[in-house]
């Protein structure tokens, strides 16, 4: 997984709330298992008409959020049903950010697992950020996880909350495979002791 310390880059606003995981990837493309490729369907519903045409007023189809980085939401961003396949598909595309007011706490989880970072802020410093982001490319927002702050366009920062565990996997870029090797040493101590004392098995 790749490392996550810092970012700044233009950030798309999408003010919609209870943002569910099949809107984010809809239930069709949820067919394959891998991770790749599924950037081109995300928000498949709300990007493409009935011809697979873009519609222009979609945020991520407009020319100064296409290469957008972050995502600026509305409130319980995530919601619905469990599907890994919604995290998978944002970070295809390439968004690395998220903040919004709120998450759904399975959503939530996937993000870190998934080398994203959800931040979660108070209603006033979103409705902030969703301005700045409606400013397009030439507004642009910072977020340093090391330092746990978001500084919007015009150089306020505000600080977010995040478990210290989830936080060194993110700038170390480990994820579960990750963190298992990480301990390959004391699996290859034990699993030598354990041939030696049970050669049978």
């Amino acid at each position: 997984m790749e490392k996550f310390t810092n970012l700044t880059g233009v950030a798309a606003p999408m003010p919609l709330v209870n943002i569910d995981t099949d809107m984010i990837i809809p239930k069709q493309f949820l067919k394959t298992i891998q991770r790749s490729g599924l950037g081109r369907h995300l928000f498949d519903e709300m990007r493409y008409d009935d011809q697979g045409r873009e519609i222009p007023e979609f945020v991520l189809n407009q020319p100064a959020y296409r290469e957008a980085q972050i995502l600026i939401t509305g409130d319980n961003f995530g919601c619905g049903s469990s599907r890994e396949h919604a995290p998978w598909a944002l970070a295809d595309f390439g968004i690395k950010v998220i903040i919004s007011t709120s998450f759904a706490e399975i959503f939530y989880n996937n993000c870190f697992k998934n080398g994203m970072l959800p931040i979660v802020l108070p209603q006033d410093q979103v409705d902030l950020l969703m301005e700045d982001a409606r400013k397009g490319a030439n507004a642009r927002i910072a977020i340093d996880l090391e330092s746990q702050t978001v500084t919007s366009a015009d150089g306020q920062v505000f600080g977010f909350e995040i478990d210290p565990f989830r936080k060194h996997c993110l700038m170390n870029g480990l994820d579960d495979i990750g963190l298992t090797l990480e301990k390959v040493a004391s699996i290859d101590t034990f699993e030598s002791r354990a041939a030696q004392a049970r050669p049978w098995v």
